[in-house]
């Protein structure tokens, strides 16, 4: 052993890497898209408030913020957002539209003036709103999606295309907004134009189903407004997750027909292989693929993980980016031989990466990641597959505690905290996570699970959880965590379970029907089945429950049953519960019904509310406070001693 190399217990080990270290990194680019040469895509800023900027990229490599606060980004088009933004060369100058997240109007904007609003507001509900924007200079318009609410129900919405005028007519006027098409379908993505602007696709899907199950791809005639749309693909049993046209006029679209989302040319299969070109369309707009003017087509793709990759249609040959990269994320952007995607790694954090297809060089063009601490500290990561419940495999990445100034003591394995994903259509992608390496840094070990329901894996792997949802994805959680202690990796009598969304129902109910952990970080969580199908939540996944747990007119009971809310009783470990209050996904009022049947129980637990944070916290403080009584909780529970952390107050 060097003589720098302290023998300490584990939580005890000394970290360059505090909460707001971590805080400060959270969230990562997305949405990039080409204005002219130049490489634009958004940003965030925890310590801005959370928001998300737009940042270009100017040929001469320099970057800059174009929106000052508090412009935000972002776009609530069915809660989770979409694309929101859209920008062109015009003489010589950028001009961009985007939807700023305070009033979700369309803005257009040229640097240097001021942005300007395009859409009006809307008194009703949530009011009106936009995402997956097209471009259309020659008809003068930004073609998109809009959401407007016609009641203040959640799910009282309707989803249209929209042509909405470049010239600001339409910001106080809702009739100088042309509808481009009827609100058949309950759900809709932006419109993509062919190449000869005749005709237009995109893709539909309606309750129960959600956009993984199955979708339909529409295609219709232009004219004045669209007509004569037809379902060229897709059903209620094939999910398609994104279209587009080929510079030759073809329709390309990724479909699972197969228990794969593959690439297909009008119908006939480019590159059939066991694995996903494409993934579940939890925000309007996700790439998986673009088609590139030489034929071309580049492709996000994996099984598991993701590479970024250069498909030849014709010979079904398909070469991948050399680099560090090991997860792409699903957006991309292409001009001439040109792409841009956003790839990280699990020593890198998620940059904007620029591929030039005539040499296959692969580059980081922008938000490069720098280490803000010594990398000796990053986690290193693991990639296990386990046995769960009858044989089946389990998909996971452990990441062992890990300190280049600091061991443990012989004796005692490592306390470990096994991380459920959110969706939980998803998956944990194999990236540096500054907040994982605050727990491993300090000698707490990660196991993030992609138990079964998990996306990455194909079709199969992702119906596990059809109507087994709280008893597959805790299954498979616990199994994870078992089977480290079983080899000695983890203490059996340190284990903690943690999660947030989905992944916080996985949490709440781990702790409510096994004894496997010893305390849990529940974050803004769904708790309460039967309130959450009545309502309670937003319109995009007001019917998941209807394949996650079944149909609840055929089976009620099983609603209460799994529920945790039911089964405060049964819970006995202590918790640390975290919500925001302006979440409208998983409502406050999910928490506070839980912690009233807590009351009088005598279990140790802490609950913070915070104000300003919807689902999925995003400013800096709230992150800190999170990540410090995390780590607080786990050393009152597991008898550790990390220094310097505030002591958090676990009432009973």
């Amino acid at each position: 052993m060097g003589e720098n190399v302290h023998k300490l217990p584990y939580g005890s080990w000394p970290s360059p890497i505090d909460a707001a270290l971590a805080a400060a990194h959270d969230g990562h680019p997305e949405y990039v898209g080409f204005v002219g040469d130049e490489v634009w895509w958004t940003e965030p800023r925890p310590t801005e408030g959370g928001r998300r900027t737009l940042v270009r990229r100017r040929a001469d490599g320099t970057q800059e913020s174009v929106l000052p606060p508090p412009w935000n980004v972002r776009s609530r088009v069915i809660e989770y957002g979409g694309q929101p933004w859209a920008g062109a060369e015009v003489d010589g100058e950028p001009l961009v539209v985007f939807v700023d997240f305070a009033d979700q109007r369309l803005y257009r904007y040229r640097p240097g003036g001021e942005p300007r609003p395009l859409t009006p507001l809307s008194p009703v509900g949530g009011g009106l709103r936009w995402a997956d924007p097209q471009l259309l200079l020659d008809r003068g318009e930004v073609w998109c999606v809009l959401e407007e609410f016609t009641g203040d129900g959640p799910t009282d919405v309707r989803r249209v295309l929209a042509a909405v005028p470049l010239d600001g007519s339409g910001a106080a006027d809702r009739d100088a907004v042309r509808e481009l098409s009827d609100d058949a379908h309950r759900f809709v993505t932006g419109p993509r134009l062919s190449p000869d602007g005749r005709r237009a696709a995109w893709l539909a899907w309606d309750h129960p189903r959600m956009p993984w199950d199955g979708t339909e791809l529409l295609v219709a005639d232009v004219g004045a407004g669209l007509s004569g749309a037809r379902t060229v693909a897709g059903g209620p049993e094939e999910s398609i997750a994104q279209a587009d046209w080929a510079p030759d006029g073809s329709l390309l679209y990724a479909g699972d027909r197969t228990g794969w989302w593959n690439l297909y040319r009008d119908g006939t299969p480019l590159c059939p292989r066991e694995e996903e070109f494409g993934g579940p369309l939890w925000k309007l707009g996700h790439r998986w693929f673009a088609p590139l003017d030489n034929g071309l087509i580049a492709v996000v793709h994996g099984r598991g993980a993701t590479a970024l990759g250069i498909l030849d249609p014709e010979t079904g040959e398909l070469v991948d980016a050399a680099g560090p990269w090991t997860e792409f994320t699903p957006t991309l952007a292409v001009h001439g031989e040109r792409v841009v995607a956003v790839g990280a790694s699990p020593r890198s954090a998620h940059e904007v990466v620029e591929l030039d297809t005539r040499t296959g060089r692969a580059r980081v063009i922008g938000a490069a990641h720098d280490d803000p601490v010594d990398p000796a500290y990053y986690p290193e990561p693991q990639i296990r597959t386990f046995t769960g419940p009858a044989g089946r495999e389990i998909h996971a990445h452990v990441y062992p505690p890990h300190n280049p100034g600091c061991v443990a003591p012989d004796g005692r394995p490592a306390p470990y905290v096994v991380w459920a994903h959110g969706g939980p259509t998803g998956r944990a992608p194999l990236v540096l996570d500054l907040e994982i390496a605050y727990f491993t840094s300090r000698g707490i070990g990660v196991a993030e699970v992609n138990y079964g329901g998990s996306t990455g894996y194909g079709r199969e792997y992702r119906d596990r959880l059809r109507e087994q949802w709280g008893l597959v994805d805790v299954e498979d959680c616990a199994a994870v965590a078992l089977a480290l202690a079983e080899e000695g990796t983890a203490d059996r009598d340190r284990l903690a379970v943690r999660g947030g969304s989905a992944g916080g129902w996985t949490a709440a109910a781990s702790l409510a029907t096994t004894d496997v952990y010893a305390c849990g970080t529940i974050i803004y969580p769904i708790l309460d089945l039967a309130a959450w199908a009545d309502g309670e939540t937003h319109d995009f996944e007001s019917q998941y429950l209807e394949s996650l747990v079944g149909p609840r007119e055929e089976v009620p009971g099983r609603y209460a049953e799994r529920s945790p809310t039911e089964h405060a009783e049964r819970i006995t470990a202590p918790f640390l519960l975290l919500q925001g209050l302006d979440d409208v996904i998983c409502p406050p009022a999910q928490c506070e019904r839980f912690l009233a049947r807590m009351a009088g129980r005598r279990v140790r637990h802490a609950y913070f509310a915070f104000e300003g944070e919807g689902h999925g916290f995003r400013r800096a403080e709230t992150m800190v406070r999170v990540l410090e009584s995390e780590l607080s909780l786990y050393a009152q529970v597991f008898g550790l001693n990390p220094p310097g952390i505030p002591t958090l107050e676990l009432a009973k």
